[in-house]
């Protein structure tokens, strides 16, 4: 297993200085100084050297910029960790609250619901209670037990 991901270390490693020396070849074109004079090649010296100062710049603005921003990282991490240390959270104690307070506290007092549960339900008469509590007029009576079905010991 190790020597498989070692492979594809190489592998990807590989890949990436292929595309590096692709996007080089393609931003960077081949300097050809034969055959150039003197005061040619000295314009041809000045114009790097201006893109060097000014690739130097970008660097050194991108460099204060990343820096500011983890010093202000830092910081505000600090600030979190003084505002963690300084408040205590206080104990939570239980509150009973009826249904109704709970959706008027949700819900605002405009609306107006209520969770009355034992208003929703029917009244049941008793006569109704009998007709409904003996469905069928015979008793239960269990089944009997075919034998074949119970496991058996072996004593030997």
């Amino acid at each position: 297993m190790l020597a498989k991901a070692k492979e594809c270390w190489e592998q990807e490693h590989e890949e990436r200085e292929a595309e590096k020396a692709r996007y080089l070849a393609e931003r960077i074109p081949t300097l050809q100084t034969r055959g150039l004079s003197l005061s040619a090649l000295q314009d041809l010296c000045r114009e790097l050297h201006a893109k060097v100062e000014v690739v130097d710049e970008e660097r050194y603005d991108i460099e204060a910029k990343c820096l500011h921003n983890t010093r202000e990282i830092k910081d505000l991490k600090l600030k979190v960790l003084d505002l963690r240390g300084k408040f205590k959270r206080p104990p939570l104690r239980r509150v009973r609250v009826s249904a109704d307070a709970m959706l008027r506290a949700l819900l605002g007092s405009k609306h107006k619901v209520s969770m009355d549960l034992r208003a929703n339900l029917k009244s049941v008469k008793k006569e109704d209670t009998e007709k409904v509590g003996t469905p069928c007029s015979q008793p239960f009576a269990p089944r009997p037990i075919s034998l074949h079905l119970l496991p058996v010991h072996v004593a030997s």
